[in-house]
């Protein structure tokens, strides 16, 4: 099966390369096509005539895309409508990464894939767009929602909470924001079983177990060998951010379970992360 991964320069993208090796999987990054411009995508795809499209290529920056909302819809929504057209013109079918921030973080219990979006900030809201367009214009399509997304490959939260123990002795770090952290490699895995078993609709997929950010750093700092960092907790609302976050955005298992498949807790995967970390010389 041939797979056109775009985004492949990213975090997520270059995990799915490591770990995606049972198929031909063609890499593309924004020199091989601007998913923003309709022409480059169809010679992208006529060019590599794929059965899937992976679409992993995104505008992530939650609190950019407050300060760049154009930017934003036109990478995230645009875009992604431009790959599905395509997807639909060429027969290819497609999987659209998405995230747990199209929820506003009102709920009670873990979201489900047929829960109404109602995203609190303009990246959610690109992102919800990009879903509709995927579900509009794709002849077949599967959208992955996950969340908190880290790995070795890419910028992440515990990267930059072990970067700052390095100098700092004391951190601060906001414990009312609840979710569950996913690991990327454990996550290009799902990805890679839920195309070959030729997966539907919207599908959430994040490593088990919920934590808030503050919880999350301390675990990184414990198995990273360094507890005697002291993380202090503080509320949202104590730093000035451009763009509001859900509260609660843990994503409901269930639709993953159903296809027989299953995510590890989290943290079992730091360990793992952190040997990735060495391994590309981010961490002594």
């Amino acid at each position: 099966m041939r797979i056109l991964l775009i985004g492949a320069k990213g975090m997520l993208g270059t995990d799915m390369l490591q770990e995606w090796t049972s198929d031909e999987l063609i890499p593309a990054d924004t020199e091989d096509a601007d998913i923003r411009d309709l022409n480059q995508v169809q010679s992208l795809v006529f060019k590599t005539k794929p059965h899937w499209i992976v679409l992993t290529a995104a505008y992530t920056d939650v609190d950019g895309s407050e300060k760049n909302p154009d930017l934003a819809f036109a990478v995230n929504a645009k875009g992604a409508e431009n790959v599905a057209r395509v997807s639909t013109e060429f027969g290819a079918r497609l999987f659209y990464v998405s995230t747990d921030y199209v929820f506003d973080g009102t709920s009670s219990r873990p979201y489900e894939p047929n829960d109404r979006p109602n995203p609190l900030n303009t990246y959610g809201a690109s992102k919800a767009a990009g879903e509709s367009a995927v579900q509009k214009y794709a002849k077949e399509w599967c959208i992955g929602r996950t969340s908190w997304l880290f790995g070795a490959s890419g910028a992440s939260f515990p990267e930059k909470i072990l970067r700052a123990s390095e100098t700092r002795s004391e951190l601060t770090v906001v414990a009312d924001q609840v979710g569950s952290p996913t690991y990327t490699r454990d996550l290009a895995s799902v990805m890679r079983d839920l195309v070959r078993a030729d997966a539907r609709g919207i599908v959430h997929a994040t490593n088990s177990g919920t934590c808030s950010w503050f919880e999350f750093a301390q675990e990184i700092l414990t198995q990273a060998g360094r507890p005697f960092i002291r993380v202090l907790s503080i509320t949202a609302s104590e730093i000035a951010r451009p763009a509001r976050r859900p509260a609660y955005s843990v994503l409901s298992p269930l639709s993953l379970n159903q296809r027989g498949i299953t995510m590890r807790h989290w943290k079992e995967t730091v360990p793992f992360y952190l040997k990735d970390l060495r391994q590309v010389g981010k961490l002594r």
